[in-house]
């Protein structure tokens, strides 16, 4: 596993992908199925908030609701305290360190889903599709219930990347 990596790239690019959409590309769909573009900001910031009680533990017994208002420091997985024990984001528990790699999942996974849906270039850091593509690795076929779908198989010598999105049960051939 790869303890206290860097969340914020990931971060700085999904707000670049936010940040470029026009209001009318809202309804658009995205690769994520019956999803809207409104849909997935909506997820997104309730992922925001969860994952940030995640790293401080406030979410220890008890899952975030999905009206979610973000504080106004929304920083996390920042201290050594963040990564240390085990917390919960909605609902399910799991080591901190194992929490923050499904925070970069759906970071970055997201990113690339609201880029394509938006007609913007996804991008990556590097370092986190090796830390995802160790992360997603024993992926069963049929993917993983509640988060995402079957693996779709991409070959090896495909970007990272596309790699990362295939474990993830969406097509990197995806367009809107």
């Amino acid at each position: 596993m790869h303890p206290n990596f860097d969340l914020e790239p990931a971060a700085t690019a999904m707000a670049a992908v936010v940040g470029a959409m026009a209001d009318e590309q809202l309804t658009a769909p995205t690769p994520c199925t019956d999803t809207t573009v409104r849909d997935l900001l909506a997820h997104v910031i309730m992922l925001t908030e969860a994952f940030r009680q995640a790293a401080t533990k406030e979410a220890v017994g008890r899952s975030v609701g999905p009206e979610t208002v973000l504080p106004d420091d929304c920083e996390a997985w920042r201290g050594p305290a963040d990564w240390d024990g085990a917390t919960e984001a909605g609902g399910v528990s799991a080591p901190a360190v194992v929490m923050a790699m499904i925070a970069l999942n759906e970071t970055v996974v997201h990113s690339w889903d609201l880029a394509l849906a938006t007609g913007q270039r996804p991008a990556a850091d590097p370092s986190h599709l090796a830390v995802l593509l160790e992360f997603l690795s024993d992926t069963p076929a049929e993917g993983t219930p509640g988060m995402f779908g079957s693996v779709v198989p991409v070959p090896d010598a495909a970007p990272e990347l596309d790699r990362v999105i295939g474990l993830t049960g969406r097509d990197p051939g995806w367009t809107r």
